[in-house]
């Protein structure tokens, strides 16, 4: 944690990241890799991570959105299933954003 965010000792203890830890396995958002002391997402946290970058693109504005769409390149490869799942669950915020300006326009 310490190397991968510009945190310090001092910022963020050792308590502080068993107690984020403990979290996140309790959640059922991170599980252990064997038996080592390394962790990874699960389904349900990947999908919760998918769900965070989703709305932080659609409602933090166009530059997140940006790092999402590549450009057309002539070597077209099919997309991950990441990336299929991640244009379905936009299509799904922008017809609830769509609704919701249906609705308001209404009143």
């Amino acid at each position: 944690m310490l190397s991968a965010f510009p945190l310090s000792p001092e910022t963020y203890t050792l308590t502080q990241l068993r107690y984020d830890l403990r979290k996140l396995k309790a959640h059922g958002l991170l599980e252990r890799d064997g038996h080592r002391y390394a962790y990874r997402l699960t389904e349900k946290g990947t999908r919760v991570a998918l769900l965070f970058v989703l709305f932080h693109q659609r409602l933090c504005g166009p530059l997140a959105n940006s790092l999402f769409h590549r450009p057309p390149s002539q070597l077209h490869t099919p997309p991950t299933k990441l990336q299929i799942a991640y244009q379905k669950a936009d299509a799904s915020l922008q017809q609830i954003i769509n609704l919701l300006a249906a609705s308001d326009s209404q009143r």
